[in-house]
């Protein structure tokens, strides 16, 4: 499925289904993320200004934040310790959103989600990168 010109993921991804199906469950909760702190920010009860600046902000912020230090092909390359924390505060704020939109329940499955799916993501990663595969090449690298 790739042509050699560097979008190999797909073939990164052949027998691999658990890799492949965590990767895209993790693009999901990342989306879901952003979803839940605009939804948060839209219903602060502070004033319509403040909940739009909050609503279209803070989503802003921690997309900044991952296409930076998170992402797969993120801006810049830091310490595993670094992009974890990163993640932790996007994330985390996520489902602290959720919490903060009067949904307990729903924030803490969210959050064991994403601490299950992150352990995996990492472990999936590791696990490549023992085997052989270059650090830089492929999903979640």
């Amino acid at each position: 499925m790739t042509d050699g010109s560097g979008h190999g993921q797909l073939a990164d991804w052949h027998g691999r289904p658990w890799f492949a199906a965590n990767e895209v469950l993790a693009f999901v909760l990342e989306v879901v993320v952003i979803g839940a702190l605009a939804w948060w920010g839209f219903t602060v009860r502070d004033g319509t200004l403040v909940s739009a600046v909050l609503g279209i902000g803070v989503p802003a912020v921690a997309v900044a934040l991952w296409g930076l230090f998170a992402a797969p092909r993120a801006r810049f390359r830091v310490p595993v310790a670094v992009v974890l924390v990163v993640k932790a505060v996007v994330l985390g704020g996520g489902a602290g959103a959720v919490y903060g939109t009067g949904r307990p329940v729903t924030a803490t499955v969210l959050a064991v989600v994403l601490v299950v799916n992150t352990g995996c993501a990492e472990y999936f990663r590791r696990a490549r990168r023992a085997a052989g595969a270059p650090a830089g090449a492929g999903p979640g690298s």
